[in-house]
């Protein structure tokens, strides 16, 4: 898979298509890939992504919104979808100004688009006007054919971004993985903290990560580990400690790696959350405090080894 960072970047002479910010590369956004995929190898040409970063909405004032994905996340995610190529586009005000007209000729004059594959409910160009009627308007213009595909729903309704960003908000893990077809991830580096998990002989690892991504409710999770190649179990602590530090206002990722006691400071750790196993909680003393890690890590096994 290539992942170029501007429409400017990839050079191709035909392709399929489809534009979107896929963030999550939830199960409705597979779907589409889905059928993007096996059309253009079917033809024998690539499968691209043309996805954006930033994320529009922060464009038009929702500054507030955090990411499911990450781009190289997205990019992987996508990649191992059997997409091709994947173009990571900045989003700025001339993009946001520029017509479907002008966009799809873009598209046209730098990979060659003979398809486009959309979602059912995609827009792009000035002012949202590039719907499925008038994309199709201008492909006979200019040369390629397009196809929507209808939305994935389940018994919640349809699958969106949103609604899984609303499950990771309340901590909801397990129910955001099932509309996503995969776990929520984090990863980021492995920085120093307090160094207070080793005082009580439960060393963890407390991870760096981006405030662009969206992190889970405070709360203890099961989760799988992955370092250097490797899985492990984790018990996952998000939330600022309320028995040690409760005036903490920005949240640590603190993942405690079981049957694992390696310096990793600075090596990357990514972690799929599997469930949630309860709210974090202040504790009148380090040795009641201790006593509910040591069940955490008990119900983290539990989950994960009946999973």
């Amino acid at each position: 898979m290539q992942h170029y960072r501007s429409l400017t970047q990839a050079v191709l002479p035909n392709s399929w298509l489809t534009v979107g910010v896929f963030d999550g590369v939830h199960r409705g956004h597979q779907q589409i890939i889905k059928r993007l995929t096996a059309g253009a190898h079917e033809q024998g040409v690539p499968a691209v992504v043309l996805t954006f970063d930033p994320h529009p909405a922060k464009l038009f004032g929702r500054s507030e919104i955090r990411l499911l994905t990450l781009t190289d996340e997205r990019a992987e995610l996508l990649g191992s979808l059997g997409v091709d190529v994947v173009i990571t586009h900045p989003f700025d005000q001339n993009v946001a100004n520029t017509t479907a007209l002008g966009f799809m000729q873009q598209l046209k004059d730098q990979v060659g688009i003979t398809h486009v594959v959309l979602g059912y409910d995609s827009t792009l160009g000035r002012n949202r006007e590039g719907n499925a009627i008038r994309l199709t308007e201008i492909g006979r213009e200019i040369g390629y054919t397009v196809e929507v595909v209808s939305a994935l729903s389940d018994e919640s309704g349809v699958i969106s971004s949103t609604e899984i960003r609303k499950l990771i908000e309340t901590g909801n893990v397990a129910d955001a993985a099932r509309l996503m077809g995969h776990p929520y991830s984090l990863h980021g580096p492995v920085i120093h903290g307090d160094a207070r998990g080793r005082t009580i002989n439960v060393p963890t690892a407390n991870i760096g990560y981006s405030h662009d991504k969206m992190i889970p409710a405070n709360g203890i999770y099961a989760c799988w580990a992955y370092l250097n190649g490797r899985k492990y179990q984790a018990a996952v602590n998000i939330g600022i400690n309320p028995t040690f530090t409760p005036d903490k206002q920005i949240p640590n990722v603190e993942a405690h790696l079981l049957d694992f006691r390696q310096e990793i400071y600075g090596e990357d750790v990514r972690l799929d959350f599997m469930a949630r196993l309860r709210n974090e909680l202040r504790f009148n003393s380090v040795d009641t405090l201790l006593e509910q890690i040591w069940k955490d890590i008990e119900d983290t096994k539990h989950i994960l080894n009946s999973g």
